[in-house]
């Protein structure tokens, strides 16, 4: 009896090990005091982060959950809640009500392109383009993007708005986050 214990201890911390070491062999980004697993989608891991609470509410309101938990891939430029605080006051808690569901699924996805852009792909359009670049957006409208130094990259929005990616190359299954400090607006 004791040795089946024993075996069954050993057993049991191997198999924990074996677990940890393949959590801890993938390298994760912190973003809002949790790490992000690229073996998560877009959706999973936002759901962890602290900084993230307004953008994931506004994705549920909006009905994006399925399409931002889909295969992508997808660039997503994740406003921060310090980014969507800046909006005017009471402008978000519109936003979520149910009769600007369309308003608010095309802010959104102005913050989304079809394809993994990582820095290393926007410093290639940036080069390409002397500095500036267009990506059109899973919206539909264009969102540009410029040289602010040499290892920072700014978006540029519809109505003129500019953000700074403060986090690069968030990888998940799906797709790449780039954590953003100013929610953009679509024209």
């Amino acid at each position: 009896m004791k040795t089946l214990i024993r075996t069954a201890i050993c057993a049991s911390l191997l198999l924990s090990t074996a677990s940890m070491a393949a959590m801890m062999s993938q390298s994760t980004t912190m973003v809002g005091g949790a790490e992000m697993y690229p073996s998560k989608n877009i959706v999973e891991n936002a759901l962890n982060s602290k900084d993230h609470t307004t953008l994931v509410a506004a994705v549920k309101a909006a009905g994006l959950v399925d399409t931002l938990q889909g295969k992508g891939p997808f660039t997503v430029f994740a406003p921060t809640n310090a980014a969507f605080a800046k909006l005017p006051a009471g402008t978000v808690d519109s936003l979520v009500k149910p009769e600007n569901k369309a308003t608010l699924t095309s802010i959104l996805t102005y913050h989304v392109v079809a394809g993994k852009y990582e820095m290393k792909d926007l410093e290639k359009l940036l080069k390409k383009g002397n500095g500036t670049a267009e990506l059109k957006t899973v919206n539909g409208q264009p969102l540009w993007i410029m040289n602010n130094g040499p290892h920072n990259i700014q978006l540029k929005d519809g109505k003129g708005n500019v953000a700074n990616i403060s986090t690069y190359d968030v990888q998940q299954k799906n797709g790449v986050i780039d954590v953003i400090d100013t929610v953009l607006m679509p024209k």
